[in-house]
Formats: C-alpha cells, structure tokens, sequence
C-alpha cells in the first residue's frame, strides 16, 4: 500500500496523528492512533491486533497462545467462505443467531435440511431464487420468507449482482452441523 510523507499506511477507516511508520488496517470500526511509531494494528471482524513492527511476523506465537487458552478465536472465524459465497454472523444468543449473507451471481446454495432450527431470510440487496418444500419462488429486496425445521431448502441467485440477506436462525440447536445436504454442486456431504 502507499506510504504517507511520514511512512504511513492506512487501510480502511483510520486517523492518524503524529504517528511515523505505522501501518494501520480497519475492516470494521474507526481506528484513531496517537503519537506511534513502527506500529501496526489490525482490526478485522474476528480480533484486533497491536504490535510492534519489528513483531508482525511473530503472530503465529499469539494462536499458539489462543489454542493454549483454548479461546474459539483461533480457529472460528467471523467471516466463513464458501463456494457460492461467504456468511458473517452479527450476533447470537441463547437460541437464536444472526447471519449476513452474500451469495456469488450464479451460485447456490445446497439442497439440504436443518432438524434443529428455523430460518427467516431477508433479502436487502439482489434477487434470490428460493425453494422450499415444493415451492420455488422469486425474493427480491425488502422481501421474506420463513424455513420451518426439517423443511427441504435452497437458496439461488440467478441475478449478476451479488446477493445479500440476513437470515435469522432460531431453534434449540444452531450449530453448522446441522446440515443434511441432498444435493450440492460443490461435492460437499453433511
């Protein structure tokens, strides 16, 4: 990335003052530095780094800390990818859970089933192509729709824009593994 007179980086949402040779990276919120030098620091949905910049190779030593504490942040992620796309969870609790999802123009998502949860899907940006049970049906924004448990479903956009929705679980299980795939173009099993 490019450099300010005073060897700056900023990517993302930053202020920085009175800093020399600092790089600074905001996925998320405003970042305001003060009086650093050789410093970087990283935000991003899942954690937040500070180091010095003579350490940033040194992170493996932080998820070595963070497996040995037995902390999620490790190895669960914020944002997860997948073939058609990827999904974010904003938030959860006891019983329900919050996604944003974008699925890629063309893509789909597998025929499949949950046993332990509900799904609400509201679509904010594109057309989504919906099958559940027998129905398939258009979605397009400001639209939505509910997934009872045990209900076969797929989610399509057959548009050139990505889509996006969010999509509210509820039920008494919400883990990923509650997943009984039928068909999938990405040869993925339960």
């Amino acid at each position: 990335s490019g450099k300010d007179a005073k060897g700056n980086v900023v990517v993302g949402d930053a202020v920085l003052i009175d800093c020399q040779d600092t790089y600074v990276r905001s996925d998320r919120a405003l970042v305001a530095t003060l009086g650093l030098k050789d410093v970087v620091v990283a935000v991003t949905g899942d954690a937040i780094l500070v180091a010095d910049k003579s350490r940033a190779q040194d992170v493996k030593s932080v998820v070595d800390a963070l497996v040995a504490r037995g902390r999620p942040e490790a190895t669960e992620f914020n944002r997860v990818h997948r073939p058609w796309g990827w999904f974010q969870t904003v938030e959860m609790g006891d019983r329900f859970k919050v996604k944003h999802i974008m699925v890629k123009p063309g893509a789909k998502l597998s025929l499949q089933k949950h046993y332990h949860r509900s799904e609400h899907w509201i679509v904010v940006a594109g057309v989504g192509l919906i099958t559940a049970g027998e129905r398939v049906f258009q979605l397009n924004e400001n639209e939505s729709t509910f997934i009872p448990p045990g209900t076969m479903h797929r989610l399509e956009n057959p548009g050139k824009l990505p889509l996006r929705l969010i999509e509210v679980q509820s039920g008494a299980y919400l883990g990923e593994d509650d997943i009984v795939r039928v068909e999938d173009d990405y040869g993925r099993k339960d």
